[in-house]
């Protein structure tokens, strides 16, 4: 794997209780995961989210491969330096956290997906790209408040911080960078439990279909959807995602 570099963290939860790793989509930053953050720490769980590169207050770098995010989770442990017991991974932190898993035994005991990045079709990367360039046309927080009227103001404030401070130029490099967007090696060779959550297709979803039936062949991957989520359940159904998660941690 390519040199990591070390990834800023938030927590929520006593430091004593197990420990949960939680890594954001494109575009995102750490502070965005704070549903699930606060739905741990409640639940008895020390949560931890991360800034990936690029993004955040993260560290900047000229490798946006998904091989480089990869390495900087892989190398992100508790500070116990004991396997997570838990990581979190949503849309690219999914993707990303796959290969980490699949490649490092020992780093995290299980694994949940948040409507992950496993492979991206053209049309998903156009969808990506269009997203990603209005984001960054007017990140402001009316901007996000009109784009998405029923998110909660915590998650309006936040995505439009976390897309000012997001490097325009890595968010671009990440679809460049990745041009061949398959990571379903990784997901076949998994080895821990691993649980999907899924956004609904009839809204939005990046892994449903033949991508979804072909990843959940592993025996070890389960997956549930969330009716009426889009790509980013944690924000557009809160409560039931938050729920998809405990059901799932259960």
């Amino acid at each position: 794997m390519p040199a990591p570099v070390t990834l800023p963290r938030l927590s929520w939860g006593s430091p004593r209780a197990p420990r949960a790793l939680l890594a954001h989509g494109l575009g995102s930053d750490g502070a965005l995961m704070w549903r699930y953050g606060t739905a741990l720490a409640d639940a008895g769980w020390h949560a931890v989210a991360v800034d990936l590169r690029g993004h955040g207050v993260a560290p900047r770098a000229l490798d946006y491969s998904l091989a480089a995010y990869a390495a900087d989770l892989a190398a992100t442990t508790p500070e116990a330096d004991a396997p997570w017991d838990v990581v979190i991974g949503h849309s690219l932190g999914g993707a990303a956290a796959t290969i980490a898993a699949a490649g490092e035994v020992g780093w995290t005991r299980r694994l949940i997906l948040i409507d992950p990045a496993i492979a991206l079709s053209d049309d998903d990367r156009e969808i990506v790209r269009v997203s990603q360039e209005q984001a960054f046309a007017d990140p402001s927080i009316e901007a996000v408040r009109a784009a998405h009227p029923a998110w909660h103001p915590i998650d309006v404030e936040l995505k439009a911080r976390a897309t000012r401070r997001a490097s325009r130029w890595a968010v671009e490099q990440t679809s460049l960078q990745n041009a061949d967007w398959d990571v379903r090696t990784a997901a076949a060779a998994l080895a821990v439990p691993t649980h999907v959550i899924g956004a609904d297709p009839a809204v939005h979803s990046i892994f449903t279909g033949d991508l979804a039936a072909e990843v959940l062949r592993n025996p070890l991957v389960t997956m549930s959807v969330i009716a009426g989520a889009g790509h980013s359940p944690h924000r557009d159904r809160p409560e039931a995602a938050v729920a998809a998660l405990l059901d799932a941690l259960a």
